[in-house]
C-alpha cells in the first residue's frame, strides 16, 4: 500500500534542518489531504481535511498560496486531534509513504504530533518515496549543484510525463492527486521500482472525485497589485500644506545592484522638491554617508544618515543561512551616526554570512537613545511576520522594538499599491493604537524618477543574472519560475505633495515625519586628519605637549633623526645641507605633521631590517631632504636638484602624501608590522567601488534585455572613450575636442543615433545611460592602508574584504583624508623583487654580495645596453617606442635617463626628437629668454619637469613659492579659471622684471600646453634609478637577471615565453625543470644556463619543491629515479608530482630513461611512476622499522623495480604534454620544423600578435603560419554552414571566422593539429557601418608543408671574397651541387675592388632543411649571407 499525502501550512520554516520538537520553527498545519493506493494504482481510501486554528491565525501570504483564511478554517475545519487520528488510521495500512518533497510534509505532520504529545515513530519509520528525487535524472533539468540535475517541480514533472503542465493548485487534495498520478506513471515507466510494484504494465491510476478547489470556494486577492495606489483628492490634503515632508526610507546606488539613484541626484531632487531634509538608508551598509552628508550640506538641506541593517537571530552563528530582517535605523545626531557606524561595522566584522548582519543582542547591549527605528518595508520583521507567520508573533516583535527604542520606535506605512501593504498597514495601525506608537508615511525608494523604473528592473536582473522577459514576483515564493522584481513603478522619490495626497486620510503620518525631521540634527563629517600617537623616546618628550596637545617632542625627535641620518648620508654637513634641512623641518613644524614623517620612517626602517626591499621613493616626496636623511627615500634631492613642492607653499597645510614601494613579496610583512605596532583595530584597507562604465552598462543591459550578442558587441565597440553622461550632454564642438578629432565624434554620433531609434538597440542605450555609474561590486584599494589613533570604528564604518583578514573602510579613497583618516600607500613593486632575486642569484653564482644602492652611475656596459635599446625586462624602458628613442638618444649619463622617463608620455612625447637632436648638437639649443638657461640647461632648453615651471615662474615673474606651487597644481589639474587668474600677474610682473611680454606670452602658452603632462622630476629620478639598477644587472649579470625576471612572471605564460625568447637572444640557454638543478624559482646553473623553476610546473606544490630542494642540498644530487624516490618525502612528493615532473622533463637527465617510460605499464598494469612511488614509500618504511626495532635489525633491502620498455613519444606528442604542465614549450616547439617558413615567407615578422592592433594594418596583405589549436564546423539558424579556427604561432593565437564561400573553400583545412599558411587582409568588418571596426579577412589557406616549394623562386647568395677562404668556397660549391632542385640561384660576389651579380641558368637548388642547416653553418663563419626571392 502506498500513502500519498500533502499539506498546506501557515508558511515556511525558519530553519529547514530544525528538529520536529522545535515548535516555534515549524509552521502550523492548515490542510491535510491523502490518498491510499495499492500497487496497481487502485484507490483504497482518501481524506481531505482543513484544520481548525487553535491559538494561531493564518497569515495573509499563506492564504494567498492555498486560499484558506482564518475565518474559513474556523468555520469548516476540524480539530487537529481528529484530523491526525483519521490520518494515522490510514498511515497504519501503508507500506510506503510518498509525496513530492515529502520530507517537508513529514516534518509538518510530525511537529503537530509532537504538539499533541503523540508519538511520531509510526510516521518516521515508513519507507519514503520522493518523486522529486526519483525523477531528477529522468527529467534531466540542467543547472543543479555540482554539475548535476535540478530537482523537478511538480509541474515540470507533470509536463515531462504527460505533455501538459500541472498548474500547482496549492490545494493539498489537488496536489496529492497530481503527485499520485505522476508517481504511478513513473512506476509504470519503471523509473520508480519498489516491492509491491511487481507488475508495472498493469498499473492504472484511479483518480478520486475531488471537492471544489480552495480558490474556487474562497477567492482571495491577487498576489499584489501592479497599479498605482489611489490618491486622495487634493482638497483632502489641504490641511497638510504647511507641514514639511522628508523621505526617511531612501536607497542610493550603494544599496548594491538594488537601487539606481546616485547620491547627488537624490539630493538635487530633494532640493528641487523643497524638502528641508532627506534620509539615505542603504541596505546593509553606510557607504553613501560621507558623500551624502557633504552633498546635502553643500546644497542647503539637512542630511539624515540611516541604514537598513539586517537583523538576524544570532550574528555569530554561521552554521546556517539567516539573512535576517532588513530594519531601518536613522541617526538623530552625530552620536547616533557613530553608534550606527559601529552597528554597520559589526554587521561585517562579526556577523557577515552571505550578507552583513547584526542581532538583537547587539542592540540590547548598546545605548540607542540617539537612534530611530521604523518597522520598515514588507520584508522587515513586523510586516513579514504579519504576512507570513501570524499577528500574535508580529505583535510580540512589535513590542520588543518598542521596549528597546521607546519613543524612537515608529511604525512605517508604505503605499505602493500592493494588497500586502494594505494588510500590513491596517495591522500596524491597530498595533499603534493599542500600544501608543506613532506612525510615519514612507515610500521605500529605489530610484529617483518614475521613468527610471524600467532601468531599475534591468538592474535587478543584472543582480540576479536573469532576463527581463522572465516573469517577476515581489512578494512570495519565486522558485525557478519567477525572478525578483517590483510590481509597479511607484518606488520613486515622490514629491511632498504626492505623499500628502497619498496619506491625506492619515495626516498624522505626515506630521510625525515632520517631527522626526525636527528631532534630527544636521552635522558634518569632514574633519582634520588625526594621526596615531607615535611613541618617542623619553628624552625627547616635552611636558607642555600633554597640557596643550602640542608636538614639541615629535618635532625634536624628528630633528634628531634627520641630523643623525644626514651625518650618515653626507658625512660633512655643508651650509647648503643644513639650510635645506632646517627649512624643511621648520615647514613640517609649522604645518604640524612631524608625526607623519616619524610614522613613515619607522615602517620603512623596519622593512629594511626585515630584509624587505624599499624603493628609492616615488612622487614629489622624493624631493624632501628630511625624507632622504630619515631613510624614507633613497635619492639625494640636493644632488639632483629635486623639490618637494609642499615645502614651497607655506599655505598648504594638508597632510603630505608619501607613497612607498616595497618588493611585492615583502609588502604584506610591512603591513603586518604596522598592524602589530598600532593594533588590528586601528589599521584597515580602503574600499573601492566597482562601478558600471559605459561599455559594461551597455553589455549588461543588452544581456538582460536579450539583445543579440552580436548587436551588443557592435554597440559596445562603437562607444568611444567617454562616459555616456558626457557623450549626451556635450555638443559636437566639445565632443570633438574631448575625443581628439572627427573620428571620435563620428562614434559618439553613432551612439546618439542608436539611442534615438525606437528598437531594442535604442532602449538598451537609453537604459544604460541610467545604469552607468551604478555600483556593481566592491573591492580593495591596491595599496592604501588607514591608520587611526584608536579603534577605527570610532571614525568610520568598516566592512570586510574578500580574500583578506584586514577590515576595510566603507568610505573610499576619494574621501578618506576629508573624513580625517591617515592614509598610507604601501605599494608592491615587482621590480624590487626582481632586483632582490637577481642579487641573490649573483650571490649563488659568484659569491658576490651586491648592494643595488651602491651601483656606480658611470657603468659603461649599462649605458651601452640603453644605447642599443636592449631594454626588455628593464623597468619603465621596455616598450618598443622607448627602445626606438633610446637608440637615437644614445644616453651617456643618468640625467638623460631621468629626462626620457619624464618625456615618454602623452604630450611631452612630441618633444623627444628635438631633445635628441639638441643633445647631439644637430639642433641649436635656444631659450625664449636668456634667464631660462639656469633651469633648462640640463634638458637642452626644453621644459621637461614640473619643477622647472615652478622655478621659472619665480625667476621670471617673481612668483612666491606658494604661487608657483598653485600654478603647478592649476596647470596639472587643468583648472582653467585659476590659470586665467594667474596669467595677467605673470605677464605684468615678468614685464616689470624687464622681460619681453611677447616672449612671456609664448612661454605661458607653452606651459599651458605642456604643464598638464609635465612630469615630476623627483618621481622620474627615483624610477630612473630603479631602471638603472635593473639595467646594470642585465648588462653585468645577464643570466642571473633574466632568471629573476622569469621567476617573477611565472604566472603569466605570455610573459614567460617572451622573456625566454629574450634570454635565448642574449645567448643564455633556458632549460627545462630538473630535480637536480631547479629550485622553486628560476635559477642559473653552473654552466650559466637558466633552469626552469619547479614552482612554475603545474601540479608541483610548494611542499614538494621544498622537500626536493632541501634533500638535495643536504645529501647531494639524486643519482637516479629510484634514489630520488628513496629520499623525498612521499607525503609531499606524491604520484601527481612525479607525473608533472616526468611530463615537464624533470627526470630527463637520467640516461636510459625517456618520458614515455614513466607511463608505460609492466605486466601487472603498473606504471613506472607507480612503481617508483611504491618503492620509495616501502624503502622509507623499512628504514623507520629498522630504527624502531628493539634489536636494531638491519633494514630489509628492497630491490629496485624493473623499468618498463616502450617506444618514445612522437616529438609532437611529447611537446603537447610538456606544455600541459609547464605552459610553454621548452624542449622545442611544434613550429620549429617550419622555422624557414615562419621567418622567410610570413609577413610581418612579428606574426599573429600584430592583429592585436589590426587597425594599423588595414588594407595590407598579411601572411601568417601556425598550428590550428581549435577548429569548429557549425550550422547557422538559417541552415548555412560556417566555421572558425584558432591559429597559434610562437607568440600569439588568433581566432578566424569563415562564412559562405570562404568556408566551403577552406573547410577541409580546419583540422586541429594541422600546420597551415594563411593569407589575408585587414578590412572593415562585414555588416558594420563603422570604418574602424576591422577584422582580418582570410583570403587563402594551405598546408604549411607545401608553401616552401610553391613560393620560393630564387636563392640569392652574397659572397664576400675578402672574408672567404678557398676551403669554405669549396664547401659552398659542394653544398649547392649536392642539393639539386627547382629554386633558381644567383650569386652576388664582392671583393675590395668590385661587385658582380651572376644568375645561374642551369644550376638550381632544393631549399631543404639539411641544405639550410649547412648554409647557416657557413653564414656563422662569416663572409656569406643569403636571402630568398618569391615567385611572381
Amino acid at each position: 500500500m502506498f500513502l500519498i499525502y500533502d499539506t498546506e501550512t501557515t508558511g515556511l520554516p525558519r530553519d529547514w534542518k530544525a528538529p520536529l520538537t522545535d515548535s516555534d520553527n515549524w509552521p502550523r498545519l492548515v490542510q491535510l489531504a491523502w490518498q491510499l493506493h495499492d500497487g496497481r494504482g487502485r484507490l483504497i481510501s482518501r481524506g481531505n481535511r482543513i484544520v481548525r486554528p487553535d491559538g494561531f491565525s493564518i497569515p495573509f501570504n499563506a492564504t494567498k498560496v492555498h486560499g484558506i483564511n482564518t475565518e474559513r478554517a474556523i468555520e469548516e475545519g476540524l480539530p487537529l486531534a481528529d484530523v491526525v487520528e483519521e490520518f494515522n488510521e490510514t498511515l497504519q495500512q501503508a507500506t510506503h509513504v510518498m509525496g513530492h518533497n515529502i520530507e517537508f510534509d513529514i516534518n509538518i505532520v510530525g511537529a503537530e504530533l509532537h504538539r499533541l504529545g503523540l508519538p511520531v515513530d509510526g510516521l518516521l519509520e515508513k519507507p519514503l518515496i520522493d518523486s522529486k528525487d526519483e525523477a531528477t535524472n529522468y527529467c534531466a533539468i540542467p543547472g543543479g549543484r555540482g554539475g548535476g540535475y535540478k530537482w523537478p517541480s511538480l509541474t515540470e514533472l507533470h509536463l515531462k510525463l504527460f505533455g501538459v503542465p500541472f498548474a500547482e493548485a496549492h490545494d493539498a487534495a489537488y496536489d496529492v492527486d497530481a503527485t499520485a498520478k505522476c508517481f504511478f506513471e513513473l512506476c509504470r515507466l519503471r523509473v520508480v521500482q519498489r516491492p509491491g510494484l511487481d507488475a508495472p504494465d498493469e498499473i492504472q491510476y484511479e483518480a478520486p472525485q475531488l471537492e471544489t478547489a480552495n480558490f474556487q470556494s474562497n477567492p482571495v486577492p491577487a498576489a499584489h497589485s501592479t497599479v498605482a495606489p489611489e490618491m486622495a483628492a487634493p482638497s483632502d490634503a489641504a490641511d497638510l500644506e504647511s507641514v514639511p515632508f522628508t523621505h526617511l526610507h531612501v536607497h542610493s546606488q550603494f544599496s548594491i545592484l538594488q537601487a539606481v539613484s546616485k547620491v547627488d541626484e537624490l539630493v538635487d531632487a530633494a532640493v528641487a522638491m523643497g524638502m528641508p531634509a532627506m534620509a539615505v538608508t542603504d541596505n546593509g551598509n553606510m557607504m553613501a554617508a560621507f558623500q551624502f552628508v557633504r552633498s546635502a550640506n553643500k546644497k542647503g538641506i539637512k542630511p539624515i544618515v540611516g541604514a537598513e541593517l539586517n537583523v538576524c537571530r544570532n550574528r555569530l552563528d554561521k552554521s546556517q543561512k539567516d539573512d535576517g530582517y532588513p530594519i531601518v535605523f536613522i541617526a538623530k545626531n552625530k552620536d547616533g551616526y557613530h553608534r550606527l557606524a559601529k552597528f554597520s561595522s559589526a554587521a561585517y566584522t562579526e556577523g557577515f554570512y552571505y550578507v552583513p548582519r547584526i542581532d538583537k543582542e547587539l542592540l540590547s547591549s548598546a545605548n540607542t537613545n540617539d537612534i530611530i527605528v521604523t518597522t520598515g518595508g514588507l520584508f522587515s520583521e513586523v510586516p513579514s511576520l504579519i504576512l507570513n507567520v501570524g499577528e500574535a508573533q508580529a505583535e510580540e516583535a512589535f513590542l520588543w522594538w518598542k521596549a528597546q527604542f521607546g519613543d524612537n520606535f515608529y511604525a512605517e506605512l508604505n503605499r505602493h499599491g500592493l494588497e500586502e501593504e494594505k494588510v500590513v498597514n491596517d495591522t500596524l495601525l491597530r498595533f499603534c493604537a493599542k500600544h501608543d506608537v506613532r506612525y510615519i508615511a514612507a515610500n521605500n525608494t529605489y530610484y529617483t524618477r518614475k521613468e527610471q523604473a524600467d532601468a531599475h528592473d534591468i538592474l535587478l536582473c543584472v543582480k540576479d543574472a536573469a532576463n527581463v522577459s522572465k516573469p517577476k514576483r515581489y512578494v512570495g515564493k519565486r522558485g525557478r519560475e519567477f525572478r525578483f522584481g517590483m510590481p509597479n513603478n511607484e518606488w520613486y522619490l515622490k514629491s511632498p505633495q504626492e505623499m500628502k495626497r497619498l496619506f491625506a486620510d492619515l495626516p498624522d503620518a505626515i506630521r510625525t515625519v515632520a517631527d522626526i525631521e525636527a528631532q534630527c540634527e544636521g552635522f558634518v563629517l569632514e574633519r582634520d586628519v588625526l594621526l596615531p600617537a607615535f611613541d618617542i623616546p623619553d628624552e625627547f618628550r616635552d611636558p607642555l605637549d600633554e597640557m596643550d596637545g602640542g608636538k614639541r617632542g615629535e618635532n625634536a625627535f624628528l630633528r634628531h633623526l634627520t641630523y643623525e641620518g644626514a651625518k650618515s648620508r653626507y658625512g660633512e654637513l655643508t651650509e647648503e645641507v643644513t639650510t635645506r634641512l632646517d627649512f624643511e623641518l621648520e615647514t613640517i613644524r609649522n604645518t604640524g605633521y612631524p608625526g607623519y614623517f616619524l610614522i613613515v620612517q619607522d615602517f620603512t626602517t623596519a622593512a629594511r631590517e626585515m630584509g624587505v626591499s624599499v624603493g628609492p621613493g616615488r612622487g614629489s616626496a622624493a624631493g624632501s631632504a628630511v625624507a632622504y636623511c630619515t631613510g624614507i627615500t633613497n635619492v639625494d634631492p640636493i644632488k639632483y636638484d629635486l623639490l618637494f613642492e609642499r615645502f614651497l607653499n607655506p599655505d598648504r597645510v594638508s597632510l603630505p602624501d608619501i607613497d612607498i614601494d616595497f618588493d611585492d613579496e615583502g609588502r604584506g610583512r610591512v603591513i603586518q608590522y604596522v598592524i602589530d605596532k598600532y593594533g588590528a583595530n586601528q589599521v584597515a584597507q580602503i574600499i573601492t567601488y566597482g562601478t558600471m562604465a559605459a561599455k559594461s552598462s551597455i553589455r549588461d543591459t543588452a544581456r538582460v534585455m536579450e539583445l543579440p550578442l552580436a548587436d551588443a558587441d557592435r554597440i559596445a565597440k562603437l562607444m568611444p572613450d567617454i562616459s555616456l553622461g558626457k557623450l549626451f550632454s556635450l555638443d559636437d564642438k566639445a565632443l570633438r575636442e574631448k575625443l581628439k578629432g572627427n573620428e571620435g565624434l563620428e562614434l559618439a554620433n553613432a551612439i546618439k543615433k542608436i539611442a534615438n531609434s525606437s528598437g531594442l538597440d535604442g532602449q538598451t542605450v537609453q537604459t544604460a545611460r541610467v545604469l552607468e555609474g551604478s555600483v556593481r561590486n566592491t573591492g580593495i584599494h591596491a595599496c592604501g592602508v588607514i591608520i587611526t589613533p584608536s579603534d577605527i570604528t570610532e571614525f568610520v564604518p568598516i566592512a570586510t574584504a574578500k580574500d583578506s583578514d584586514m577590515a576595510c573602510t566603507q568610505f573610499d579613497n576619494a574621501v578618506a583624508e576629508d573624513a580625517g583618516l591617515l592614509k598610507m600607500d604601501f605599494l608592491g613593486l615587482k621590480t624590487l623583487t626582481i632586483i632582490k632575486d637577481a642579487v641573490r642569484n649573483v650571490k649563488d653564482s659568484f659569491g658576490l654580495n651586491l648592494d643595488p644602492d651602491a651601483f656606480p652611475l658611470d657603468d659603461a656596459k649599462t649605458y651601452e645596453l640603453f644605447q642599443r635599446g636592449d631594454t626588455i625586462g628593464i623597468f619603465q624602458y621596455e616598450s618598443a617606442g622607448m627602445q626606438k628613442y633610446l637608440k637615437e638618444l644614445k644616453p651617456t649619463e643618468f640625467a638623460d635617463l631621468i629626462a626620457m622617463n619624464a618625456l615618454y608620455r602623452p604630450g611631452p612625447l612630441e618633444y623627444i626628437p628635438s631633445f635628441i637632436r639638441r643633445k647631439h648638437g644637430t639642433e641649436p639649443i635656444s631659450y625664449d629668454i636668456d634667464a631660462c638657461e639656469e633651469y633648462l640647461k640640463e634638458t637642452y632648453g626644453i621644459t621637461v619637469y614640473q619643477e622647472q615651471v615652478m622655478l621659472l615662474s619665480q625667476k621670471l615673474a617673481g612668483f612666491t613659492k606658494g604661487e608657483a606651487d598653485t600654478l603647478r597644481k592649476a596647470m596639472g589639474k587643468k583648472k582653467a579659471d585659476l590659470i586665467a587668474q594667474m596669467k595677467p600677474k605673470f605677464l605684468e610682473q615678468g614685464g616689470e622684471k624687464g622681460h619681453d611680454k611677447t616672449k612671456l606670452e609664448k612661454i605661458w602658452k607653452d606651459w599651458e600646453a605642456f604643464a598638464s603632462y609635465a612630469f615630476n622630476k623627483s618621481h622620474s629620478t627615483c624610477y630612473a634609478w630603479v631602471a638603472y639598477q635593473t639595467a646594470y644587472l642585465k648588462a653585468n649579470y645577464p643570466a642571473q637577471f633574466m632568471a629573476a625576471v622569469l621567476s617573477n612572471n611565472m604566472s603569466d605564460i605570455k610573459q614567460v615565453t617572451m622573456f625566454m625568447e629574450e634570454s635565448r637572444r642574449m645567448g643564455i640557454p633556458v632549460k627545462g625543470p630538473s630535480v637536480n638543478e631547479s629550485a622553486l624559482k628560476f635559477r642559473v646553473n653552473d654552466e650559466g644556463a637558466i633552469r626552469f623553476g619547479l614552482g612554475a610546473v603545474r601540479g608541483v606544490g610548494g611542499g614538494a619543491v621544498q622537500s626536493i630542494v632541501e634533500n638535495r642540498l643536504s645529501e647531494g644530487p639524486y643519482t637516479s629515479l629510484f634514489d630520488f624516490a628513496r629520499r623525498v618525502n612521499p607525503k609531499d612528493v606524491n604520484k601527481r608530482v612525479y607525473e608533472a615532473l616526468a611530463l615537464g622533463g624533470g627526470f630527463d637527465e637520467y640516461a636510459g630513461l625517456h618520458r614515455a617510460q614513466f607511463f608505460a605499464q609492466d605486466e601487472k598494469g603498473r606504471t613506472l611512476i607507480e612503481l617508483a612511488v611504491r618503492y620509495g614509500a616501502g624503502h622509507q618504511a623499512s628504514e623507520m622499522s629498522a630504527q624502531a626495532s628493539l634489536f636494531g635489525d638491519a633494514e630489509v633491502e628492497i630491490p629496485e623495480p624493473a623499468i618498463p620498455t616502450c617506444e618514445p613519444w612522437e616529438p609532437m606528442a611529447m611537446l603537447a604534454k610538456e606544455k600541459e604542465v609547464i605552459g610553454v614549450y621548452i624542449s622545442g616547439h611544434p613550429l620549429d620544423k617550419f622555422r624557414f617558413e615562419m621567418e622567410q615567407l610570413c609577413w610581418p615578422s612579428d606574426g599573429l600578435q600584430v592583429l592585436m592592433d589590426a587597425l594599423a594594418w588595414r588594407g595590407k596583405d598579411l601572411r601568417f603560419a601556425g598550428r590550428i589549436i581549435e577548429a569548429q564546423h557549425r550550422i547557422s539558424k538559417a541552415g548555412k554552414p560556417f566555421g572558425s579556427f584558432t591559429l597559434e604561432d610562437y607568440h600569439h593565437s588568433e581566432r578566424f571566422m569563415l562564412f559562405g564561400e570562404d568556408y566551403l573553400k577552406f573547410k577541409d583545412y580546419l583540422v586541429e593539429g594541422w600546420f597551415v599558411f594563411v593569407r589575408g587582409t585587414v578590412e572593415q568588418r562585414r555588416f558594420r557601418d563603422d570604418p574602424n571596426d576591422v577584422e582580418f579577412k582570410v583570403k587563402g589557406v594551405e598546408l604549411l608543408a607545401d608553401v616552401r616549394e610553391k613560393m620560393v623562386g630564387r636563392l640569392r647568395l652574397a659572397v664576400d671574397l675578402v672574408s672567404m677562404t678557398e676551403a669554405r668556397l669549396v664547401r659552398l660549391t659542394e653544398l649547392v651541387t649536392s642539393s639539386p632542385g627547382a629554386v633558381g640561384l644567383t650569386l652576388d660576389i664582392s671583393d675590395a675592388e668590385a661587385n658582380m651579380t651572376m644568375s645561374s641558368r642551369t644550376k638550381k637548388v632544393a631549399i631543404s632543411d639539411d641544405f639550410l642547416k649547412g648554409l647557416e653553418g657557413l653564414v656563422e663563419e662569416g663572409g656569406i649571407d643569403w636571402r630568398i626571392e618569391m615567385k611572381k
